[in-house]
């Protein structure tokens, strides 16, 4: 499709707009931020009309709600409040600790994009690929939203 034009390959359907994008980041390493660490803040700088919503959660710390993660909330929240920039990632963005609740997710998109067709592109371990699709099949099938699942999968060196 040429850019800018509203033609459909197949001529009559409306094309597909993206309308919002969730970037989920999840990683176990902190060090791992400084892969996109100059892109996230690029990407949160000029989505001046909020059309991406940038999500950094590390796994390796403390469970959310633990007593040291509540200490390096509040930290984090103070730095962030000062400079702008979240003291784990060194992005402009917050990072979450744990994993995500990732049925949370797809419910909250579900509610937030009613009726709507919602791409969902992972890259990353065999493991969660399965339950993100299962969850896209889920939310599909209960909800008036529709997801898609499409993924890469890497596998871990050998050891």
């Amino acid at each position: 499709m040429e850019k800018g034009t509203q033609r459909h390959q197949q001529g009559e359907k409306e094309s597909m707009k993206t309308r919002k994008a969730y970037f989920y980041w999840v990683t176990k390493d902190q060090g791992s931020y400084s892969w996109f660490q100059n892109i996230m803040n690029e990407v949160t700088e000029r989505d001046t009309n909020g059309v991406i919503e940038v999500n950094n959660y590390c796994t390796s710390i403390c469970e959310e709600g633990d007593v040291r993660s509540v200490f390096i909330r509040m930290l984090q929240s103070l730095n962030h409040s000062k400079t702008g920039v979240d003291i784990v990632s060194g992005t402009r963005v917050m990072t979450h600790f744990a994993k995500p609740n990732w049925k949370n997710v797809y419910k909250q998109i579900a509610m937030d994009h009613y009726g709507s067709h919602v791409g969902v592109f992972y890259c990353g371990e065999v493991s969660l690929a399965e339950e993100l699709r299962q969850l896209a099949l889920e939310f599909t099938h209960k909800t008036e939203t529709r997801f898609s699942f499409h993924k890469e999968n890497f596998y871990p060196p050998d050891k």
